[in-house]
Order: structure tokens, then C-alpha cells, then sequence
């Protein structure tokens, strides 16, 4: 395991022991939840997360993240065991799923080999703020009826929004019960004024309560209840179905498939939205860490990869380096990577010894927390602060996500980039200038380098942006970037180079921008995009 001698000390160990733990107790339902709503087995997302906290540990990757199965890959997962299926082998389609996720794990360390960690620049956070708020949308869709105790007869997310005011008319009392409970502490106990409702998990919460309603309703044996004149069935089937050991939950890929033109669509995504997703969010992480440490992100794909690979070659889902546990992470008090390790050790150690205790949690509360989850991508907060940057964004943002609600994510994320394309053009740049910034450097009369930068400044050129910078500014520690002469600077470069001022400061450089008086902004946010005034 490579550490860093100064990250160990006793202090560190017993805080990265606490939070490691605090992020356990968060990260076991739902890792259950994600795996059951990805049409994979429950157990499937802890195997992923075991993997992950150890594997990502031992290859060092970014500090403070951790590392399991996330809700922006379950409409992925979901697809491929779906579209994958076969009628007369009930497996075959989660199978043939993992052998997706094996080759995508070999591709993702492919990348990080190809030092590809800046890949998450070149993405525009209005297209991933969409495609999150799709996924959202389809979890709702999808874990509402769950909730209720209700199986639809639909499958699109359009038609399973619809059919929810039918499973609402007959939905099971008893669990609708434990589900709607568990909506009211997930959203209720964060508000509850005192630092301890804040400190205490509301997921492991929510699996208290529930697990109590199991044995106050005996979900544990079929039988019948009747309410208001009715009779409901109630049983087993309602609870996490887990082998009895976890040995008995390890399952192998299938390979049969993976040549296919469905295989292949599903290795592209797994890959594309992974390795973006997993790389925004480790560089989100670094940005909470109080220490302000940058994480190698070309090694965190590596490590993500490597762990992609192993988790899904013995049954689990796709991991990313995941946001909300990294930031939980954080408050704990986490100070190094040894809180990912003992994250995965909790895990391993409880469905080693209590795997029981799993099989008696209701599904209606972990659709209830994935419920909660989707609402937190899709909330109208995210279309307000789209909507501020402006309105191009937003178009870009609902077009993301209205084509992946109507197709698939692949075409979704495409449709966004391919209109932030078209705008740049509509707004006076040439098609072939979108693809190569172009800079150059002198030093003015006060000994401050002047980095001059000319044609469109657009999310498919910021990655070559960036490297002119670092090669142009060695050694200086006062430059000015000037803009003036730019025909578009987008949203994503803005972003990205409000980002870059930030870690120079912390580095005691500064980077300062200017000679964007001249361009007409699309709002009046500061990072909206910007293009000459007369340039259409």
C-alpha cells in the first residue's frame, strides 16, 4: 500500500478508522439499493464497494474519495442485463452484463495509461448536470411503484411517471407504510434542528426503522392483511434476497455476447460516463478537502479502472469514485485514503458475519432512498441555477436530458454536446477553430507574462488551453490571460479557468483574466459564455 509517511500517524489512523465506519453504515443500503435498482443481485453493490475501498486503496488513488456503485450508472446497468437478457436463462442477462463491465475496466486503465485524467475538462457541465437529472428522473420512475408495494406494466420512464397515479390507487398499505416513513426521515431528520441530527445517517436510520416495521408487519412469512375491506398479500418477496453466504453471491462473466452491437453500445457508456463521472467528482473532492491536496487524476482512473475490473470479473456493478460518500467522508473527519480501505473493511466484515441481517431490510425502504437520490439529481434547484448561467445552458441541459428520457444516455449526451457545438458556430466561430487553442506569451514592461490567446475557446479545446498555460508560464508566478481577441469562450472554459485561478492561489502564484469587457455575455452570471459583440 503506497502512503504518504507524513498522511500516518495515530491521530490519522483513529479518524480515518471513524469515518470510514461513519461512511459504512452510509454506504450499506445504498449499495443494496443501487444494485437492486440496477437489475443487478443486492449483494452485487457491496461486493463493488469491498472492492473498491480495498482495491482503491492498495493503488493509491485520490485521498479522500470513496470509492462503490453510484446512481448515476444504474440506468447503464439496468440497460445492459436488460437488453442483454435472454428468456430461458433468468441470468444471462447480468452475466452477460459483468463481461460489459470487465471490458470497460480494461479500458478505463487503457485511458489512465494514456494519461486521460483531464478527460473529465473536456466535459460540458451542462450536458453531465443533464444526463444526472435524466438518471434522476428515471430512478423516480422507476422505485415510486417499488415503494408502494406495486409492480408496473411499463418499462419507459414517460410511462412509468403515468402509471403512478394507478399504483397509488392500489398500492399495499403495509408497505407504502415503511416507504413513505422512510421518505419522511431521509428528508425530515437533516433538518431537525441540533449537530446530531446532522452527524447521524439518515440511510442507517431509515434501515432501523424499517427493519423494525419487518418484524410489526412479519414480511419474513407469506399471508394475507386486510385493510379497508381489502386483502393484500405480504412476504418474503418484499425484502433483499441474499445468498446465505457471500461466497455463494460471487458470480462470473459471461463473454458469449460481447461482440455484439448491444455489448459494444454498453462498454462505450460504461467507459465514456464512468470514467467522466468517477474524474468530476474525485476533482469535487479535492476541492473539499481542507487541506487543498490534488489528487493524480490519470492514477484515480487507473485505480478505478483496476477495481472496474475485479469487482465485475467476480460479480459486482460499475464503481466511480462517488461524490455524496467522499463528501460524507470528508465531514467525518476522514485525513487519508485509509478511510476509503476501511469503508470496504466494514462491508466485507458484515456480510461475512451478519449477512442475515440484510435479508431482513424492506425494499420499499431502499427505493425510498434511491427515490430521495434521483430527486437530489433532478431537482428544480439544478434547472434554476442552469437557467441563471444561461439560457443557452439550459437548452443544452434539458435537451441532455429530454433525449436521453426519450432514447438512451449515449444519444442524450451526444444530442448535448452536438447543440453547445452548434451554438459556438451560430455565435461566429468556424467549425475547424473549435478543435486547437491557440496562445502566445510575452513578458510586458512590468515583468508580468501576458499569455494572449485568439479564436473560439470552447470545451473541445480546453484540454490543449490548458497545456499551452502550463507550458507558457513556466517559472512565472504573476500571468495575465487575455482574452480580448477570443471570437467565443464558453461556459466550460470559464468554469475550468475559474478552477485554475483557485489552485494557483493556493500555490502562492496568480493567474488573472481579462479582456472579456468586449463580448456580449449570454446572461449575467460570470461564467456564462461570452462572444463578440459582433460576432452574431
Amino acid at each position: 500500500m503506497s502512503m504518504d509517511p507524513n498522511e500516518l500517524s495515530k491521530s490519522t489512523l483513529k479518524d480515518d478508522l471513524v469515518s470510514g465506519f461513519l461512511v459504512f453504515l452510509i454506504a450499506l443500503p445504498l449499495c443494496l439499493g443501487i444494485a437492486m435498482a440496477s437489475g443487478f443481485p443486492p449483494v452485487a453493490g457491496i461486493i463493488t464497494a469491498i472492492v473498491g475501498g480495498i482495491l482503491g486503496t492498495v493503488l493509491g488513488s485520490a485521498r479522500l474519495t470513496i470509492k462503490g456503485p453510484a446512481a448515476g450508472l444504474i440506468v447503464i446497468a439496468l440497460g445492459a442485463v436488460t437488453e442483454l437478457a435472454d428468456p430461458s436463462d433468468p441470468a444471462a442477462g447480468y452475466k452477460r452484463a459483468l463481461a460489459v463491465g470487465v471490458v470497460a475496466g480494461g479500458l478505463q486503465i487503457f485511458l489512465a495509461l494514456a494519461k486521460a485524467g483531464s478527460l473529465g475538462d473536456a466535459f460540458p457541465p451542462s450536458v453531465v448536470h443533464g444526463m444526472l437529472a435524466a438518471i434522476g428522473v428515471i430512478i423516480v420512475s422507476k422505485q415510486s411503484h417499488t415503494l408502494m408495494g406495486v409492480r408496473p406494466a411499463s418499462k419507459e420512464p414517460f410511462e412509468l411517471l403515468a402509471e403512478i397515479p394507478h399504483s397509488f390507487a392500489s398500492f399495499n398499505p403495509e408497505i407504502l407504510f415503511i416507504g413513505a416513513m422512510s421518505l419522511v426521515v431521509l428528508f425530515g431528520l437533516p433538518k431537525l434542528p441540533g449537530k446530531i441530527f446532522k452527524k447521524v445517517p439518515a440511510p442507517m436510520v431509515v434501515v432501523i426503522i424499517a427493519i423494525a416495521l419487518e418484524h410489526v408487519f412479519d414480511l419474513e412469512h407469506d399471508h394475507t392483511y386486510s385493510w379497508h375491506g381489502h386483502n393484500y398479500p405480504i412476504g418474503p418477496t418484499y425484502l433483499v434476497q441474499l445468498p446465505g453466504q457471500i461466497l455463494n453471491a460471487l458470480a462470473f462473466p459471461d463473454f458469449s455476447h460481447i461482440t455484439s452491437a448491444v455489448s459494444i453500445k454498453y462498454i462505450v457508456m460504461f467507459t465514456l460516463v464512468g470514467s467522466v463521472e468517477s474524474l468530476l467528482s474525485a476533482k469535487a473532492v479535492d476541492q473539499l478537502d481542507p487541506k487543498h491536496r490534488h489528487s493524480n487524476l490519470s492514477r484515480d482512473l487507473l485505480a478505478t479502472g483496476v477495481a472496474n475490473l475485479v469487482a465485475a470479473g467476480i460479480g459486482g456493478l460499475p464503481m466511480i469514485s462517488e461524490i455524496v460518500r467522499s463528501s460524507a467522508n470528508i465531514n467525518a473527519g476522514a485525513k487519508s485514503r485509509l478511510s476509503n480501505f476501511f469503508h470496504g473493511t466494514f462491508l466485507l466484515l458484515f456480510v461475512a458475519l451478519l449477512p442475515g441481517l440484510l435479508h431482513q431490510i424492506p425494499l420499499a425502504a431502499l427505493g425510498a432512498m434511491l427515490i430521495y437520490t434521483g430527486l437530489r439529481l433532478a431537482s428544480p434547484g439544478e434547472f434554476v441555477k442552469t437557467w441563471r448561467i444561461g439560457p443557452d445552458q439550459l437548452a443544452v441541459f434539458l435537451t441532455t436530458m429530454l433525449v436521453t428520457l426519450m432514447t438512451d444516455l449515449l444519444i442524450g449526451v451526444a444530442a448535448g454536446v452536438v447543440l453547445e457545438v452548434v451554438m459556438h458556430v451560430v455565435r461566429g466561430s468556424p467549425l475547424r477553430g473549435l478543435f486547437k487553442a491557440h496562445a502566445e506569451a510575452h513578458d510586458d514592461e512590468s515583468g508580468q507574462r501576458v499569455i494572449r490567446v485568439t479564436r473560439a475557446l470552447s470545451f473541445t479545446n480546453y484540454i490543449g488551453l490548458k497545456q499551452q498555460i502550463q507550458s507558457l508560464t513556466a517559472g512565472a508566478d504573476a500571468v495575465v490571460l487575455d482574452l480580448e481577441h477570443t471570437s467565443v469562450v464558453d461556459h466550460t472554459v470559464l468554469e475550468r479557468l475559474n478552477h485554475l485561478v483557485d489552485e494557483w492561489q493556493r500555490l502562492g502564484r496568480n493567474l488573472s483574466i481579462r479582456g472579456l469587457d468586449s463580448h456580449r455575455p449570454a446572461s449575467p452570471h460570470e461564467l456564462a459564455a461570452r462572444w463578440k459583440r459582433n460576432g452574431g
